[in-house]
This record gives C-alpha cells, sequence and structure tokens, in this order.
C-alpha cells in the first residue's frame, strides 16, 4: 500500500491554495467542506475561485507566489500551469514538514485526494493511487446508490448518544451488539426519515430493555415489490428487504425479487391464486401483528404498490389496533410497468387526458363498477385482475358507450423476460386472449392509447400479439 489513508483533523488546521484557475476552485470547493482557514495565492482569479472565496475562511491574496507564503501552512494545494513553480513548491513544502499536493503529478505530492463521498459526519474516501481512475469513478457510483443520504443523520444521532450507551453497558461486545442492532433495525429507518422523536423515545426504550435483558416490540414494513423486474425495486425496499428478520410475501412477487431477500430471513407465502385464496386476508393481519409482537422486523412484501388493490390499508389498521409500529414503502404499481413495458403510454395528449385504476376482481359472478363513468372515449381504464371478468368488462364497455371497435390489450406477467402482450378490440379481444391462452397475472388497458403499442412497443416484442 504506497498511500496510506488518513483522516486530517482540519479544525485548527490552515490550507494554502497556488493558483486560481478551474482546477484551484475545485479543490477549494472541496476544502470548503472542512473547518480550515484557507489562503489563495494567485496572480490571476477565476470568476469560479472570486465566488468561493466570498466565505469567510478564505483569504486571497492577488499576487505571485513567495516561499514565506509556506509560514504557518499544514497543508498545501499547487494548481498552477508552472512546473518549474510546482516543482520549487513541492521541495520547499517537503523540507518544512508541510503535506503537499501538486495537481496531476502524483512524483510531487506526499499526500493525494481520494474520490469522497460525503454524509458528514460519516466520510468514506476511496483511492486507486492514480492507477485506475475510472474504475474508481465506477465504484463511487455504486457506493453512492446504496448509501442512504439519511446515514448522515444516522451518523450525528449515534454521535449524540454514544457516551449514554457507554455508561448503560459497560461490555465492549454488548455495546457493539447493541449498536448492530440499531443500526439495522428500527431506530435507524426512523432518523433516517426525520422522526427524531420516535426515533428517540425508540432507542431510549431498546436500550433500557438491553440493559433488563427484556425483549422490544418489533416494526412492520409495508413494501411495495413493484411489477416483478428486480431492477424496478427502490433503494429502501431492497434495503429493508436485506434487514428483514421475517418476510411475508404474495404470489405477485417474482422469485427474482425473492432472490434479494437476507438468507436468513423468515420467508412465509400468503399468495392468492385467481379463485383461489390460499391465506383469508384476516389470517395474514393477525400473523404480521404475532410476528412483530416477537420483536422481528417484519416485511410484507407485497406486488405492485402496497395501497393500490394491494389491501395495504386493511393492513396496516390491523397493525394501529394493536400498537405495533410501521413504514409504507410505495412500489411501481402494476399499471405504470405494465403500460411503460408494454409501449402503451396512459396518457397521451392526443388519445387521453384521463385514467382510471379499476378492479375486475368477480364478485357473486359481477364485476360492479360504474361503467357510465369509465366508457368515455379520451380516457384509458387499467383494470387489475380482470381477466375472468374480460367477457363481463367488454360487454358493460360497449353498452355503456364504448365502441366495440375500441382497442384494448391484455399483459401478461409485465416487465418480465416473459411478458406477453395481446392487443384487439373489445370484439374481439376474448377470442384472442384464449387463443394466446394467456393466464394470470395479466393487466387490461382498454382506450385508444394502446393503438400506440405496435409503434412504441420496446420490450419483447417478439412475443406481442396484435389484430387489428
Amino acid at each position: 500500500m504506497q498511500y496510506f489513508p488518513i483522516f486530517i483533523d482540519t479544525t485548527s488546521l490552515t490550507c494554502l491554495i497556488v493558483g486560481a484557475g478551474s482546477v484551484a476552485a475545485r479543490k477549494l470547493e472541496l476544502v470548503l467542506k472542512t473547518e480550515a482557514q484557507i489562503i489563495v495565492v494567485a496572480e490571476h482569479i477565476d470568476s469560479a475561485v472570486a465566488t468561493l472565496a466570498q466565505s469567510s475562511q478564505v483569504t486571497i491574496h492577488q499576487r505571485k507566489f513567495k516561499d514565506s507564503d509556506l509560514a504557518n501552512i499544514g497543508m498545501v494545494f499547487v494548481c498552477t500551469a508552472d512546473a518549474v513553480l510546482n516543482q520549487h513548491i513541492s521541495v520547499q513544502a517537503k523540507q518544512q514538514n508541510i503535506l503537499v499536493n501538486v495537481v496531476d503529478k502524483t512524483q510531487l505530492c506526499q499526500f493525494i485526494t481520494p474520490s469522497i463521498i460525503d454524509r458528514s459526519p460519516i466520510t468514506i474516501a476511496l483511492s486507486s493511487g492514480g492507477a485506475a481512475p475510472v474504475l474508481l469513478r465506477h465504484l463511487r457510483q455504486k457506493l453512492e446508490s446504496i448509501i442512504p443520504q439519511g446515514i448522515s443523520k444516522l451518523g450525528a444521532f449515534a454521535q449524540a448518544s454514544r457516551d449514554t450507551v457507554k455508561r448503560a453497558l459497560s461490555s465492549v461486545t454488548a455495546r457493539r451488539n447493541f449498536w448492530e442492532g440499531i443500526f439495522e433495525g428500527d431506530v435507524a429507518e426512523l432518523v433516517e426519515k426525520n422522526q427524531h422523536d420516535k426515533a428517540q423515545a425508540l432507542f431510549d426504550k431498546t436500550l433500557a430493555a438491553t440493559v433488563s435483558g427484556e425483549k422490544h416490540v418489533g416494526e412492520v414494513y409495508l413494501v411495495g415489490a413493484g411489477p416483478g423486474d428486480a431492477d424496478l425495486l427502490t433503494f429502501r425496499a431492497l434495503r429493508l428487504m436485506q434487514k428483514a428478520d421475517v418476510v411475508i410475501y404474495d404470489r405477485l412477487v417474482s422469485p427474482q425479487i425473492l432472490e434479494l431477500v437476507r438468507r436468513d430471513a423468515e420467508k412465509l407465502y400468503v399468495g392468492k391464486a385467481k379463485s383461489l385464496h390460499t391465506v383469508p386476508q384476516n389470517e395474514i393481519n393477525t400473523l404480521i401483528v404475532e410476528k412483530a409482537k416477537q420483536g422481528q422486523r417484519v416485511v410484507r412484501l407485497k406486488g405492485g404498490d402496497p395501497f393500490i388493490f394491494g389491501r395495504g390499508g386493511e393492513e396496516i389498521a390491523s397493525l394501529v389496533d394493536a400498537g405495533i409500529g410501521f413504514q409504507v414503502v410505495p412500489g411501481i404499481t402494476a399499471a405504470n410497468g405494465a403500460s411503460s413495458y408494454a409501449g402503451i403510454p396512459l396518457t397521451h395528449r392526443d388519445h387521453a387526458q384521463s385514467v382510471v385504476f379499476a378492479t375486475g376482481h368477480l364478485k357473486d359472478d359481477t364485476v360492479d363498477l360504474n361503467w357510465s363513468a369509465l366508457a368515455h372515449a379520451n380516457q384509458t381504464i387499467v383494470f387489475y385482475m380482470g381477466l375472468t371478468g374480460l367477457s363481463i368488462i367488454c360487454q358493460k364497455l360497449i353498452a355503456h358507450g364504448l365502441s366495440k371497435d375500441t382497442h384494448i390489450a391484455l399483459i401478461e406477467n409485465a416487465t418480465m423476460p416473459e411478458q406477453r402482450v395481446v392487443a384487439g378490440t373489445l370484439n374481439n379481444i376474448e377470442s384472442l386472449a384464449q387463443n394466446a391462452d394467456i393466464q394470470p397475472p395479466a393487466l387490461i388497458i382498454v382506450g385508444s392509447v394502446v393503438s400506440l403499442h405496435s409503434s412504441l412497443n420496446w420490450y419483447n416484442s417478439q412475443k406481442t400479439k396484435i389484430e387489428p
């Protein structure tokens, strides 16, 4: 390891920047994030440097560099185009034990600046020693995508609570185990969501329970898994899935998404197939409550979005009644996922100025909907769970004013590699669906926008069947 990574306390540091061009501006912007006092020396001052120098941390000397500028300096960045001057400053700084960085000249540097992910007080620095800057940038982008923005709040919370925990728990091991539970659990989620009072109350309760050996009640996360494609999960959904003790999931959660759940989590299937309810809803509600009361982190993983035909409202009502904390993580609903992957915009200025989501779920062999409100030519209708009632849906829409030639599409296994789209009209879609043997899960889209499918379809087009 050629470069030893360290973090320098900047509270009493004075940093010199020689040069005031665009490169110097980038260094100045970086150092301004610290508590250091900054001196800039240059004959010509770039406008970007002048703007940044309005900070009280910065003093500018518009003149040539002098050796005396290194007096009482702890760190220097050399950002000039004068190679002779750059080498001279490097030699002088090293002789005086001043940390020196000459931009783009690693052989003249005593230190190099890493790529930084700033979530102060949490700071992550990465370096390739100049060997692979593009790879370094690639790694930083990956880390940026998985480290929550709210981690800074969690770092500050931990800093403020550190002495309290140290007084309460004398064992290093006990403190480590306690903090691991905090960072992986509900307190961290509350802090990151700015619910500080709730976080503090739960933290105090958890610490007291740890000291006394009691077990606290867990929390439930109602998580939307999206339409099927694992790439469409939100970062928050993925993070909670990988922290869960128990995952209760339904039939519309794809195997690819289940693969992302924490390996040692308990996985409980409560799915519902067409005309077959594996577990009644009231039993699902009871199961969620029971697992949370055992002190476990419970993820209720639902296909699509929990609040759009997902019975999420019913489930959290039971949690409210039981006094159990919960959070809701939205997901990409099936309508958005299916329409996007089928190349069918739900709204379009030339076709539809409104969109309606409706359930096509049969009850007593009927689809009880406000058909007169649905049957409008300039409106898109999306039916969830409507495959069984397809015949009734087509009949009712025609009876209430839609033309039998109105475009309609069935989308099976939306967003997945096996996605199929069958498009036709209200008059012929039943026979097309039968010939194609369309099976649930399938979404129905009705309206003029479906006519755009043939030209806008970008995904899996070889499995599309269309009849004008």
